[in-house]
């Protein structure tokens, strides 16, 4: 048998990694994040349960990266969605639908993922985390921002701010509003953009 190649290998771990993020995410969307075992994702996954200790180093660093995974994905199918736009305006508006738009159609994942970054450990620096900084950074470069590195902060600040009002149990503030909030925050029309799914976030709120 001639041995894999390194480029196999590697492409090997990526998809394994891939599955068991998905797993994750689909996991706790149906059972939440204490229902779910680092055995059931691996079951889900189709992987070795040794794989899951191999990638990362508990469940909760593996939730956020799936999440990240989750928010970068969205966002960035979001920014390229047909027709295809130059207007940074647009693109900023886009971005704050598709994150107010998976906190609609993922309030499990969602919350568990907020109320997992306010404990000690914060964000996980990892891959999909960076990758989801980039994309929003790169979207306030091209709305215009003449200081990205704190415009770029307030942004994620002002989202996770939308999220959570969004998600507080008994409290929780219409989607409708906070995206209108941000909008005029940012001088956006409430009419340049769609979240996931094809309906204005306006639309989809209760």
């Amino acid at each position: 048998m001639v041995p894999r190649s390194a480029s196999v290998n590697e492409e090997l771990r990526r998809r394994s990694r891939e599955r068991l993020l998905q797993a994750t995410v689909d996991l706790v969307d149906e059972r939440g994040f204490d229902g779910t075992t680092l055995a059931d994702i691996a079951d889900r996954a189709g992987a070795a349960r040794g794989l899951v200790s191999y990638y990362f180093p508990g469940k909760r660093p593996m939730f956020q990266s799936a999440v990240h995974r989750l928010m970068h994905r969205t966002l960035q199918a979001a920014l390229e969605r047909e027709p295809r736009t130059d207007d940074g305006r647009e693109l900023l508006a886009r971005a704050i639908d598709a994150v107010l738009g998976l906190t609609v159609d993922h309030p499990v994942v969602m919350r568990a993922h907020m109320a997992g970054i306010l404990q000690a450990e914060g964000f996980v620096q990892c891959a999909e985390q960076q990758r989801l900084a980039e994309l929003l950074r790169e979207t306030m470069v091209r709305y215009g921002s003449d200081d990205v590195d704190s415009d770029y902060p307030l942004l994620r600040a002002l989202m996770m701010g939308a999220v959570f009002a969004i998600l507080l149990p008994g409290a929780g503030m219409p989607l409708t509003s906070l995206r209108d909030e941000l909008f005029q925050r940012f001088g956006l029309d409430t009419s340049y953009a769609v979240p996931p799914g094809g309906e204005p976030a306006r639309r989809n709120a209760s």
